[in-house]
């Protein structure tokens, strides 16, 4: 995908985001994608390959934002960063001119992908590139349950170093925390940072996407309990 781009976009600065999304963990990418986009410039041009279902009749698109113009298939990957009040065009990708040919049914981050890529950051309107689409899919991150004094969180996406990122965001619930529950260990409430906690405890910190996270101090709460995507943990409020 890079020689591609240096191909076609010569001098065009390519940013490698992440290549840590587990495998075909669409909402771990879309999650990744939504919290990156808005600190790169307006009108940089995001390519995003988590692509299960590659070859098949799943739609290739550009979703066009105030911040940037987003490329990738419709499986919900860019929906999170481009929702549907801040999308100011869609297109499906069609016009095969801008494709590379012979066109691999496995691997369209190469040939279709980045190639569009390469054209937008040289000046391609997205309207050049196909047809318009009124219904890009759509992923949901699903709410935490709560049942009375009690909120169940679920893990959503697990990083590099085994920490636990769930779907209960910093507010009034979060701010109500008086102790988590994981593994029937209780961690007790939410910390400023890391190393409030002791080398190898687990600790809970509001982290860097504004999420509730369980973590590890110098360690992994995923080996550590044994925790993973749909995990649920525990938050006692008041």
């Amino acid at each position: 995908m890079k020689g591609v781009i240096a191909g076609r976009a010569p001098g065009v600065p390519v940013v490698d985001v992440t290549h840590g999304i587990p495998a075909q963990d669409v909402l771990a990418g879309a999650l990744v994608l939504r919290h990156a986009v808005p600190f790169f410039p307006r009108g940089t041009v995001h390519v995003g390959i988590v692509d299960p279902g590659v070859g098949s009749e799943r739609r290739a698109l550009c979703l066009e934002t105030d911040e940037g113009r987003l490329v990738g298939p419709d499986n919900g990957l860019l929906s999170l960063a481009a929702p549907a009040d801040r999308v100011r065009r869609a297109v499906v990708l069609a016009e095969e001119r801008f494709f590379l040919s012979p066109r691999s049914r496995t691997f369209h981050g190469r040939d279709v992908f980045a190639p569009v890529a390469a054209a937008l950051a040289t000046g391609v309107d997205p309207a050049e590139l196909g047809p318009p689409c009124d219904d890009p899919a759509r992923l949901v991150v699903p709410p935490p349950d709560v049942d009375g004094t009690v909120v169940h969180a679920r893990v959503l996406y697990v990083d590099r170093f085994g920490n636990l990122t769930t779907n209960l965001v910093d507010g009034p619930l979060l701010r109500r925390a008086r102790a988590i529950r994981l593994g029937g260990v209780r961690i007790g409430g939410v910390s400023p940072f890391y190393a409030a906690a002791p080398p190898g405890a687990p600790v809970a910190v509001v982290n860097s996407w504004g999420h509730l996270e369980i973590a590890v101090r110098e360690g992994s709460a995923h080996e550590r309990f044994g925790a993973g995507v749909g995990t649920t943990i525990a938050v006692e409020i008041d």
